[in-house]
């Protein structure tokens, strides 16, 4: 019987007439994103968590054009964005009608934002409740 990590893996194989070796594949397979949603004091707080790329941002993009278009006060809680890329920058650059402010950046988003310049743009605040009293 062959172990499993060999049936599944793709091999190697060399010149010589050695027995195959099995490779494992080196990829990042993105995390499972979530959205979750809910009022607090008056604002609408939309809630990230996970991997937000071109492939795995349109729940948040839906959540924040919903959330724009009907809630005076939209607080964005970042602090489960487990990778953010220029995609997820440019969401929230796009969505910045005076009314959205970014709770708890996690360190990897937070780092994307000091990189690019996005954190002297954004409204940026340590709690929800803090950003609920904007």
């Amino acid at each position: 019987m062959v172990p499993w990590d060999e049936a599944v893996s793709p091999t190697l194989m060399s010149d010589a007439d050695e027995k195959p070796t099995p490779r494992r594949a080196i990829e990042r397979v993105p995390e499972q994103a979530s959205v979750y949603q809910y009022e607090y004091r008056g604002a609408w707080v939309v809630t990230a968590h996970g991997s937000f790329d071109m492939h795995t941002v349109r729940p948040l993009a839906d959540a924040l054009k919903a959330a724009v278009g009907r809630h005076p006060k939209v607080v964005l809680d970042a602090s489960g964005v487990t990778f953010a890329d220029s995609t997820f920058l440019n969401l929230i650059l796009n969505h910045q009608t005076g009314t959205l402010r970014v709770v708890s950046p996690s360190r990897q988003v937070r780092r994307l934002c000091e990189l690019t310049g996005v954190d002297r743009v954004l409204e940026v605040r340590r709690t929800v409740e803090d950003a609920a009293g904007f």
